[in-house]
């Protein structure tokens, strides 16, 4: 279960990212309230996983999955450049991650 609950920590750490960029420094009320209820959301999950799974592993794995999430929607939702470099080093984080995961 320490595994579901990191990875729904992870999802919404990506969700905050992509939210944080709508709140315009935290001046827009409805983007600020939803960015800061997905980071509570993200690290009460990622505590849940913290119960039973190492804390550099978690740790790793929770960024890892915010990294490589906020630069796909950037890359597919908001135009950001998807150079053959930016998607190799997003593999490069894939594959970290999922080592983590089997070394677990």
């Amino acid at each position: 279960m320490a595994w579901v609950w990191l990875g729904v920590a992870g999802l919404f750490e990506v969700v905050w990212a992509v939210l944080l960029k709508y709140t315009d420094g935290f001046s827009r009320l409805w983007p600020s309230v939803a960015t800061v209820a997905a980071m509570a959301v993200s690290f009460y999950c990622m505590s849940r996983a913290l119960q039973s799974l190492p804390i550099g592993t978690v740790y790793a794995i929770w960024t890892g999955i915010g990294a490589a999430g906020a630069a796909i929607w950037g890359m597919a939702i908001e135009g950001d450049p998807a150079t053959a470099a930016r998607i190799f080093c997003l593999a490069l984080i894939l594959a970290g991650v999922a080592g983590l995961k089997m070394a677990s």
